[in-house]
């Protein structure tokens, strides 16, 4: 009798002596644009891949990050240690200072004792140690700038050096830039004839800033057909001190000036479709391998992109756009295609989620919670909120809501079933007091969290001064992520 290889897939993921493969894809900086969600952008998002790979398994249309910056988010769920707890909720932090993350085995040390083969593949973990020698690995390095950047005309600091909010075509060759390299080290290492499971794990740059690819990507986009997201006169208006802090209105401000907003979104979008063509590489190298029937997928992004809305160009927030995260899961034998889940998620629920997959037993430090009820069944019920934490201000994610509590105790409401865009703070209005209470009720207590580590970027609530670069003999220079 012949088994169909759908059979032996379920038959593989029911068994934990039969372990599967993961392949975890992050793009940094990707926003939700590309969902089709008409709520958050409706335009053109030219990224066939990742929606392909959308279709396959179930698409989260609700997934949030730990905290809206790199560094932290990383740290969060490969170490499975939620930032209110780690104190890593900032980028520019000494990571290894966590008292709390030392000695905690983070998602890839787990699996290495698995006796699983571990590749990591460019911006991965991003200041976290992992505690692993991984078997083969490639550190990303950023798209160096155009001989006349900045393109834009407008990213440089006031002393006339070039920041890295620039966009345009590059001078490289596409097989020079470093996340096509990286694609491929990841497709090499899936083509690898491996002995034992692997945990591969690719991590793109773009689009990060600065957004500069091939000409070829930029023209996909012309700026007669670029849409502009919802944006509400006066929108910062109810927003507290503190959120107005994480705002860069000077940013907003210049590109508005120069009449660049059409510009700023095809460079994005520009940068999401490159990303996607090399991910694509990736995910059809496994496709036509035999190990796509017994490999978990996973693909995420970091956090979410602001792109004018809020008057913000970045991330930072603790608003939908910031916070909101791409994440789909295709697991052979457990998930089926064409599934949407609504429930509100974590990217904490990711490292939980892959233990519980492969039957291994649950580290007793996670924070998060197993998706594996919801990628049985899109629509399982779902108690858990999503919580974010950025600086030490925190955000509460339900389907139907949104709670910020700032650090200093001032807060914004919003009902997101009448209010999708977050543009109306109903914290102070008395028909909704009984949801605040609730929302409130729902944030661990800031006395039980732990301090944000000192960082190194001014605004920071522990901020520290930068140590003088060594170097002073360039005339321009990138600037930290």
């Amino acid at each position: 009798m012949i088994i169909s290889l759908f059979t032996q897939a379920a038959c593989a993921a029911a068994e934990p002596d039969i372990p599967m493969n993961v392949l975890l894809l992050i793009v940094d900086d990707l926003n939700t644009w590309l969902l089709e969600d008409p709520t958050r952008y409706s335009g053109k998002v030219v990224a066939p891949n990742i929606q392909r790979l959308a279709k396959e398994g179930v698409l989260f249309h609700n997934a949030y990050t730990a905290s809206p910056v790199c560094s932290p988010s990383r740290t969060a769920f490969l170490s499975g240690v939620a930032p209110w707890k780690s104190g890593v909720s900032r980028n520019g932090v000494q990571v290894g200072d966590s008292k709390v993350l030392q000695g905690v085995p983070s998602l890839f040390r787990t699996f290495q004792d698995q006796g699983y083969w571990i590749g990591s593949f460019g911006k991965v973990s991003h200041g976290y140690d992992t505690g692993v020698k991984y078997d083969a690995s490639m550190s990303h390095k950023r798209t160096p700038p155009p001989p006349r950047a900045p393109l834009n005309g407008i990213a440089q600091s006031a002393g006339g050096k070039l920041t890295e909010r620039d966009w345009g075509a590059t001078h490289l060759d596409e097989n020079e830039m470093s996340d096509k390299r990286l694609a491929d080290a990841a497709i090499e290492a899936l083509r690898h004839e491996h002995d034992k499971p692997f945990f591969i794990a690719c991590g793109l740059f773009h689009p990060h800033y600065p957004w500069y690819v091939p000409q070829k990507y930029l023209d996909m986009y012309p700026l007669d057909e670029i849409e502009l997201p919802p944006i509400k006169d006066g929108d910062m208006n109810d927003v507290p001190d503190y959120g107005q802090r994480l705002v860069d209105l000077g940013w907003d401000g210049k590109v508005k000036d120069k009449g660049l907003v059409k510009e700023a979104i095809r460079g994005y979008l520009a940068s999401v479709t490159f990303s996607d063509a090399h991910m694509g590489r990736v995910l059809k190298t496994l496709d036509e391998s035999p190990h796509r029937d017994n490999t978990i997928v996973i693909l995420i992004s970091d956090h979410g992109l602001h792109l004018g809305e809020k008057q913000h160009w970045s991330k930072g927030t603790l608003w939908e756009e910031a916070t909101d995260s791409v994440m789909m899961w295709r697991v052979p034998g457990v998930t089926q295609a064409k599934q949407i889940c609504t429930r509100p998620v974590s990217l904490l629920d990711i490292y939980p989620t892959l233990v519980d997959l492969n039957g291994i037993e649950k580290p007793n430090h996670l924070d998060g919670h197993s998706l594996l009820p919801l990628l049985k069944d899109a629509a399982a019920p779902r108690s858990q909120p999503a919580i974010t934490v950025y600086d030490g201000h925190m955000s509460v994610r339900t389907e139907t809501a949104r709670f910020i509590r700032y650090w200093d105790g001032t807060t914004e409401l919003y009902d997101r079933t009448k209010d999708p865009h977050e543009w109306t703070n109903q914290t102070n209005n008395p028909q909704f007091a009984a949801m605040k209470t609730k929302l409130a009720g729902l944030l661990p207590p800031k006395e039980e969290g732990v301090e944000p580590l000192p960082s190194r970027q001014a605004g920071a609530l522990n901020s520290t001064p930068r140590k003088p670069k060594r170097d002073r003999t360039k005339a321009k220079s990138l600037r930290s992520p």
